[in-house]
């Protein structure tokens, strides 16, 4: 969130001390920052883009501790049994069965070049590397944001949200995975859409 806030910030505040700089110079430089004047407006409009989604990730982040993950299952392919449009998937541990890996998957396409290079089958082995520990807070029946970790693994980065997108009749796949009215109470505070129950 705070990144989303810098970036707005910057390129605004930019525009706007470079149009003051252009002002007050000789002509030749408000066609040198020209680029910059064209592009500015342009890139604040998709930076402000991504708040919904950063609300959405502190929704449930309020929700939901940090849990670090070491190899799980992840891929480009679709899956049979996830019938909408997605940008790939991880399986990750049932809280209530942690025997039983769920697919849960990216559904919407911002920000997602990074994940997708490091998920690819032919990813180079320090890219995948990357990805072979992930941190994940939510609840793999409804939703969650699943994160890559710094550098030094002591903090997450590069947040993303995953959702459960698995078809059940009537939200039956709940009962099934071991879902009792807590859970269900949580993942609604976590802003898990009404048709997941």
């Amino acid at each position: 969130m705070a990144m989303n806030v810098l970036g707005l910030v910057a390129w605004l505040g930019g525009w706007v001390a470079l149009l003051g700089v252009s002002v007050y110079s000789v002509d030749w430089v408000a066609w040198v920052f020209l680029p910059f004047f064209v592009y500015a407006p342009y890139r604040s409009l998709i930076q402000c883009r991504y708040f919904p989604a950063a609300f959405r990730m502190l929704r449930i982040m309020r929700v939901y501790p940090w849990q670090v993950l070491d190899g799980a299952p992840h891929g480009l392919s679709d899956r049979p049994e996830v019938p909408t449009r997605h940008f790939g998937w991880f399986e990750l541990p049932n809280p209530a069965r942690p025997e039983q890996y769920l697919p849960v998957v990216f559904t919407r396409h911002l920000r997602l070049e990074w994940w997708s290079r490091r998920m690819a089958p032919r990813a180079k082995p320090h890219l995948k590397s990357e990805i072979e520990e992930i941190w994940f807070a939510g609840d793999v029946r409804f939703v969650g944001v699943i994160a890559a970790p710094a550098p030094r693994g002591t903090a997450p980065r590069r947040l993303q949200i995953i959702e459960q997108r698995m078809e059940s009749p009537g939200g039956q796949h709940l009962s099934k995975w071991g879902a009792g009215p807590h859970d269900m109470e949580r993942g609604r505070r976590a802003g898990a859409q009404p048709t997941q129950f």
